[in-house]
């Protein structure tokens, strides 16, 4: 069985930026770097009929591209910090094409996403860090610059079971459409 989910994949540049948040955490598994990657909805483990129907729906959406920006560094999980993440902007374009994937996904019988939509990368997996310390970690840091990208696609990763992290495989890609303006160039000439 596949266990798949839906992602905005991380450009190579916003990646090695990124990366450079690495270390400084102890108990921390900080995540291979071509595995970062925004989910935009975990699908779970399947059958193969259901993971070629969910391929085959989402080739359907059409949707504009859609700008990220990473702009906080934070952790999940309060008092008991279970990972490091960067928290992209909540842009309208990327909740509405969450928010599609999540009904069409439903439709076709799959559970409903159980936890708010919140767009982030996870930098490290976290085992045992004190919130002191992640707290330590996240103001060492100081201010975190923002990391702007165009997603010009979303992918069908599969992954396989394990602790997280990766490998990933991408399954299907989806082209996102290009904005209006985007298509028309400068005016005169």
């Amino acid at each position: 069985m596949p266990r798949l989910f839906t992602a905005l994949e991380i450009p190579r540049s916003i990646a090695e930026s990124l990366a450079r948040l690495r270390g400084g955490i102890p108990g921390g598994r900080w995540i291979d770097v071509e595995n970062y990657h925004v989910t935009l909805r975990f699908i779970g483990d399947v059958d193969d009929a259901f993971a070629r129907d969910a391929a085959n729906a989402l080739s359907f959406i059409r949707r504009p591209e859609v700008t990220v920006t990473f702009d906080q560094l934070t952790s999940f999980g309060g008092d008991k910090p279970r990972a490091i993440v960067a928290r992209a902007r909540l842009e309208p374009t990327l909740m509405d094409m969450q928010a599609e994937q999540e009904r069409l996904l439903r439709r076709l019988g799959a559970p409903p996403e159980p936890r708010k939509f919140i767009p982030h990368v996870t930098l490290a997996r976290l085992r045992g860090a004190s919130a002191g310390a992640v707290a330590a970690y996240l103001g060492a840091r100081g201010y975190f610059p923002p990391l702007r990208f165009t997603a010009e696609r979303f992918v069908l990763y599969s992954s396989r079971d394990s602790v997280g992290g990766g490998p990933y495989i991408v399954e299907a890609e989806y082209p996102l459409l290009v904005a209006p303006q985007a298509l028309t160039g400068t005016a005169g000439g």
